[in-house]
């Protein structure tokens, strides 16, 4: 059995003439965690949606945990816990009944660890539609934790989030990382990625145009500095 957790070859995605994800090809290894860099339109969100089954590809294809996206998108699914960049919550439950509908769904889960995790604390049990962009966004990170499911796949999942949420949010990623499941977190916080990811990979018009180790931190700012 391979110990690659995400395996994506020749991935392309088109929407009419444009090209949003021109065939990429990317390898991720179980326990890794890789930082998805890139301005606005370079085709990071696309390809976060089409390994979580949110969109289908025009080519190419998508394995996660030995599971094909495409053919079986819902037992895809259950491997992966995932934060999309502007999360679809239901308005009129509390975030620990979304949170208990969530581990309903996948078969278990610590509640009221996602809760801790979260930094929800006495506002679990308010309605979700009274919460800050910074209370749901810790309410989605919730959900997606709290099965501590193999693969994670978070898109801008940091924004909003005090700097004491966005430090304790890291620091579970970590521990979840080093009993081996793999994260795949996009974001513009570069500093973030720094202290924690193992591999950076950054997308340019829909382009893999640099993947490496965290030494490679200062061409990407340069390359992104570049493109502005």
């Amino acid at each position: 059995m391979s110990d690659m957790a995400i395996e994506i070859k020749n991935l392309r995605k088109e929407y009419g003439a444009v090209v949003a994800v021109d065939g990429i090809d990317l390898s991720i290894p179980s326990g890794a965690f890789v930082g998805l860099v890139g301005h606005n339109g370079a085709g990071k969100t696309t390809t976060l949606r089409m390994l979580t089954a949110q969109l289908s590809p025009t080519a190419g294809s998508v394995v996660v945990s030995g599971v094909d996206v495409v053919e079986n998108p819902e037992q895809a699914r259950s491997r992966l816990g995932t934060v999309p960049e502007h999360p679809a919550l239901y308005d009129y439950l509390s975030a620990r009944e979304m949170i208990e509908f969530v581990t309903d769904i996948r078969g278990g889960g610590d509640i009221e660890w996602a809760l801790k995790v979260a930094g929800l604390g006495a506002d679990a049990d308010r309605l979700i539609r009274e919460y800050s962009q910074g209370m749901r966004r810790k309410t989605a990170l919730a959900c997606a934790l709290v099965s501590r499911p193999p693969v994670l796949v978070l898109d801008e999942a940091l924004n909003g989030l005090d700097p004491a949420s966005a430090t304790r949010v890291v620091g579970v990623l970590n521990e979840l990382r080093q009993d081996g499941a793999t994260v795949v977190l996009s974001t513009h916080i570069l500093d973030t990625l720094e202290k924690v990811a193992d591999r950076i990979v950054l997308m340019q018009k829909g382009h893999v145009v640099a993947d490496g180790d965290v030494s490679i931190l200062s061409d990407v700012r340069a390359r992104l500095d570049a493109a502005e």
